[in-house]
Formats: C-alpha cells, structure tokens, sequence
C-alpha cells in the first residue's frame, strides 16, 4: 500500500465546527496553504481565539449556519459534533459539494498503516492498550483521534511504523478513504440515538470501519459485529469463551482463567491490573489487533501485566472496610453500564450510582443485569426518574442530591464484599461539565470517607 499520495485540489474550505477537531483542521489546512474559512452555531466556539490568533487572515462566522457560504465551499469539513443531517448541511450535500471529517483527510495524508478501533464501549482501553503493547515491542506508533491528539495533528510528526486510532460513529460517519490496515469494532448497542435515525443507522456508521481490504478483528460474541464479517478477507476473532483456531478466547487450565490464543494458554487473568469481564474482553481485543501487526506475543503480555487502565473507566478508586469503589464515569450509555456491572458481578453484589443526561436510550436494557447483580440503584441527575422505571422488584433505589449525597448513601448501605460502583449509564452535562469532572467528584467524595 502507497501512503501519503493523495493530496486536495480545492481552493475554498470551509470548517464547520471549532472544537478542538475543528482546530485541528484549521492547522491542517492552514499549514497546507489552502484558502479556509471556519463557521460554528455557537456565539463564542472553545477554540475561536486560538484561530484568530494564529491565522487571523481565516474568516470567522459565529452564532448560526450561513447557507451563502456553505453553498460556496468547494469542500466542507464537517466536525463530528455537527450533524450531518441539518438541512443546511444536506442543501450543501444536494448541490454536490463535497463533505468530509477529519479522518477522511487523515486517510488521505497519512504516511503510514492505520489501526482502527471503534465500538460502543472500550475503545480508549483498547487503544492505550495496544499503543503500550506496540511500545513495548520496540515500534514507533502514534494515538488518537477520538481519544487524546487529534488525528491530523499526528500527521505533523514523522511517520511511525503504525498510526493508532481511536474513532467514533460521528467520525466514522464521513469517511470514504479509510482502509485500515487493521480494523476492530468491540461491540454495539444502541448509543446516540439524539443523533441517529435508527439503531440500524448507528450500527452502519460503526461498520464503516471495515471498508477495504485490511485485516478484520471481530467480536465473537457479539452477533451485530459477527454479522459484519466478509467472506475473502483476513479475519480475527476473539470471544469470551474457548476461541477456535487461532482465535483468541479464555481457557480454564490449573484451576485458573487463562488468556489463550486456541488451544494455547498466554496469561493467567488474575496477573492482569484492569478488573471485569469487560476489560479481559479488551484485552483479547488488543491480543488479536497486536498479532494482526506481528508483534511479539511476549512483548504483548508484559504490557498487558503493566497496563493498570484510563481514569474513569471502572477503575478501583479505594477498598475501604471491606467494601471496594469503582469510577466507570466514563460509561456515559447504557451498554458501558451493563458492560461493568457484568463485568464486576463475580466479585460480589454491587451498589449502582447512575443516572444524568439519557440521551433518549432504552434503560430496559439495564433491567437483568441490575435484577443479577445490583441491591441498590442510587439515582441523580435530570433523567434519574426513567432509569426509575426499570429498576426490578427486589433491588433497592435511593434518591441523592448530588455525587456527595450519593456516595455517603452507598457508604451507609455498603457491607463488606460489596462494589460500589459510579457507572452512570447516562452523559453528564446536567451536573458536570464532563464525565471527567463527574469521576473526579466521586473520587474525591470516596476518599473523604474517614477510615
């Protein structure tokens, strides 16, 4: 495969969009001496003085779409906040103006092979995973994307033995270009519906990933992805339960749960610092995208031992009296959640905190694993009233004010063996400015418990 080659004969681009990947853009272009112009609904975008004071000869406009000069762009740059399905945005697409992200521009630039990791849940995991497993084994690699550096601005440095990415339905959705070297969707459930159709729709934007010819890493598991396989291309699965072939899967062998590549086993999983059922999934998930890329298998396993996980994402806050905390304020859908309570529920039962900005999700979803392995849901936040609903008979549910309120609840109710756990199930912007403030409110609630 050649990279690099394709460059962009357009002379007016307009951005639409100035967050931090609509700044990105700004740079990438700007460096690239092609006429810009930028545009953003928003009165005062976060990134609009960075421009202005770096490329004051941009042209700027705030507060609105302005149809005149969408419909003068020879291509448009759509950030993927914006939705593509405004109807200034579709006039544009009608008048057959060109449309792309930032990861379509990625792939036209890009100098390297490209590593492509979506899902509904897990995709940062995966991504820091196998970043540190490239590391370990001697590779020069560069992360982001959705996670962390933008991808156009990975593109500043010099080229890497492989590009690392971490991409979203939103910026999966203008993508043409892509042909991942290697390519992962972890799994899906419905997430974004503010933003889609139809979960078929969300479903097809994920599945964008695999368009081309690279190796196909698939969740066994998972029969949405499952369905996503395509006869003739290299495919590697993995799967929570004995894998076939040279799939990746677990093996009980001396009384314990290994890691196993088939027949083989890699790892004991109580070697591993990352807990739940969910990030041994991700864990076979970086194993197959890492063997896709030749690496060592025991550089592999030593950064799997190293790895101790991302901040938010159900991560031992503090074991206290018996009674351990976990923040999974990352878990901003329903599946997140699911995924973490199943994860956790062999570890003892499990006191919920949830609840915050639905995002018009099904919380049904939720109803058997909080029956399995929940004894009380503590509720916050604007859409706290509909996750209410589903709670099953028999576990408890618990109003709290705020985080503080909320933890001190669990703290009172909390007997030894048992897992608090903050996994929202539900975006933050009610009460926080993102899941991060969110998290960090919990921890700092748990750590003011007195010993």
């Amino acid at each position: 495969m050649t990279y690099g080659m394709n460059s962009l004969s357009h002379k007016n681009c307009l951005i639409i969009g100035l967050g931090q990947t609509g700044l990105s853009c700004a740079r990438f272009l700007a460096n690239r001496a092609l006429g810009i112009a930028i545009m953003d609904t928003r009165e005062n975008p976060p990134s609009v003085q960075d421009v202005k004071n770096a490329y004051p000869q941009v042209l700027i406009k705030t507060g609105g779409l302005d149809q005149d000069w969408i419909l003068k762009a020879d291509l448009i740059v759509l950030s993927p906040g914006v939705d593509p399905r405004l109807p200034e945005i579709e006039i544009a697409r009608q008048a057959g103006i060109e449309i792309v992200g930032d990861i379509e521009l990625f792939a036209r630039y890009a100098d390297a092979p490209i590593v492509a990791i979506t899902g509904s849940n897990g995709k940062s995991t995966v991504t820091t995973l196998l970043a540190l497993m490239a590391q370990v084994s001697g590779k020069t690699v560069r992360a982001g994307g959705n996670l962390g550096t933008p991808a156009l601005d990975l593109l500043e440095e010099s080229a890497p033995d492989f590009y690392i990415l971490e991409l979203s339905s939103f910026q999966l959705e203008t993508v043409r270009s892509l042909n991942a070297f290697a390519a992962v969707v972890l799994n899906v459930s419905p997430d974004h519906m503010d933003r889609y159709d139809s979960v078929e729709s969300y479903q097809c934007a994920k599945q964008t990933i695999f368009n081309g010819d690279g190796v196909m890493v698939i969740n066994r598991d998972d029969p949405i992805v499952n369905s996503m396989s395509q006869p003739g291309r290299n495919i590697i699965g993995f799967s929570l339960h004995e894998s076939q072939g040279v799939d990746f899967g677990l093996l009980e062998t001396e009384g314990q749960t290994w890691l196993a590549e088939g027949e083989y086993p890699l790892l004991p999983i109580d070697q591993m610092k990352i807990v739940g059922m969910h990030n041994i999934a991700n864990a076979l998930a970086a194993l197959a995208l890492g063997s896709a890329m030749a690496l060592p298998m025991s550089s592999m396993l030593s950064a799997i031992r190293e790895y101790k996980g991302l901040p938010h994402r159900c991560r031992l806050v503090r074991q206290l009296n018996g009674v351990r905390w976990f923040n999974d304020s990352k878990a901003t859908n329903v599946g997140a959640s699911v995924a973490a309570i199943n994860g956790l529920a062999s570890n003892g039962r499990i006191i919920l905190i949830a609840g915050g900005v639905g995002k018009e999700q099904d919380f049904s979803e939720l109803t058997p694993s909080l029956k399995a392995s929940v004894k009380a849901v503590i509720l916050l936040g604007l859409d706290a009233d509909k996750i209410a609903q589903v709670i099953p008979t028999g576990v408890d549910q618990l109003q709290a004010k705020d985080m503080a309120d909320a933890v001190k609840i669990a703290q009172q109710i909390a007997l030894e063996g048992d897992n608090v756990l903050l996994s929202p199930a539900c975006a933050s912007f009610d009460m926080f400015s993102s899941y991060v403030e969110r998290g960090n409110c919990f921890e700092q609630a748990v750590r003011e418990i007195a010993a």
